[in-house]
C-alpha cells in the first residue's frame, strides 16, 4: 500500500503541475515575457521551419504540449497503479520510460527553467523510484 501511495503521488505531482501550466498557458501573464514589445515581434516573426506560424504561437503551443505530457503522464501512472498495480509493478518497460520520462523533466528543469519545477520534478522522480523500491524490497 505504501509503494502505491507513493507511485500515485509521484502522477499526482506531475498531473496537477501539468494542469497549472496548461491554465497558466491560456490565462494570466505568467508565461508572456516581461517585456511587451517581445511579445509582440513574436508575433510578428515566423522560424525557419515554416511561415505558418509565428513564434508566439509556436510558444504557446509548445506550452500547452508540455502541459498535456505531464498531464498524461499523470492520469496514466495514476490509473495504473490504482487500478491495475500488477501491470504497473511487473513492467520493466513501464517503470522504465515513467523513471526515464521523470528524469528528463529534471534535466530540463535544471537546464532551461527554475528552481520551483526542478524540485517538484525532483520530488515526483524520488516519490517514484521510493514506490518501486518499496514495492520490489
Amino acid at each position: 500500500m505504501l509503494a502505491q501511495g507513493l507511485v500515485v503521488a509521484s502522477a499526482a505531482i506531475a498531473l496537477f503541475l501539468g494542469c497549472l501550466h496548461l491554465v497558466l498557458t491560456f490565462s494570466g501573464p505568467k508565461l508572456k515575457p516581461r517585456d511587451p514589445a517581445l511579445q509582440a515581434r513574436m508575433s510578428e516573426v515566423a522560424p525557419v521551419i515554416t511561415r505558418q506560424t509565428t513564434m508566439w504561437q509556436a510558444w504557446i503551443g509548445f506550452n500547452a504540449s508540455h502541459s498535456f505530457g505531464l498531464i498524461l503522464f499523470g492520469a496514466i501512472y495514476a490509473y495504473l497503479t490504482v487500478a491495475h498495480p500488477s501491470v504497473l509493478f511487473r513492467s520493466i518497460f513501464l517503470v522504465t520510460w515513467g523513471g526515464g520520462l521523470l528524469l528528463g523533466y529534471i534535466i530540463l528543469a535544471k537546464l532551461y527553467w527554475f528552481s520551483a519545477p526542478f524540485r517538484w520534478a525532483l520530488l515526483a522522480l524520488a516519490c517514484y523510484v521510493a514506490g518501486f523500491a518499496v514495492a520490489w524490497v
